[in-house]
């Protein structure tokens, strides 16, 4: 029997990403977010969760993908636990928690480039769609400022 991993799934753009299950601590609504002035352009704030300050990055300027409609419904939060502690990614949409058989792991397509090629760990084919691997260490280090 091939082995499994879980993946929370979630939408930025046209696109449909995976984070390891056992990484996320929790999903949420659009909270309320206070700014914090001089921060990297990648952070958009910070929320209260339960007592707890938690720094929210957008994935999206994060990955370099074009910008939120602004019609569009607020951003979710996906609270995944990190080596240096909990982090908010700001995604537009959660999707479900799939399966993905260990065995049909491929690399990054040819067809990544930009930042979003460093932060991809791979993809799995799943039903006519492609789910890219967020690498969720190296997407929480934020970039220098250019």
């Amino acid at each position: 029997m091939a082995a499994s991993i879980q993946y929370c799934t979630f939408s930025l753009a046209h696109l449909t990403f995976g984070i390891e299950v056992d990484r996320v601590q929790e999903v949420m609504r659009s909270r309320d977010l206070t700014e914090v002035p001089l921060a990297n352009e990648v952070v958009e704030g910070l929320i209260n969760l339960r007592g707890q300050i938690v720094t929210a990055l957008d994935l999206r300027r994060r990955l370099e993908l074009p910008p939120r409609d602004p019609a569009a419904p607020p951003p979710m939060h996906i609270v995944v636990r990190t080596n240096s502690g909990e982090l908010s990614l700001l995604v537009d949409a959660i999707g479900d928690v799939v399966d993905a058989d260990e065995a049909t792991f491929e690399e990054p397509p040819e067809t990544l480039d930009g930042v979003a090629r460093e932060l991809i760990a791979g993809t799995y084919k799943l039903d006519g769609r492609l789910l890219l691997v967020l690498d969720t260490e190296r997407a929480v280090q934020l970039p220098s400022p250019v």
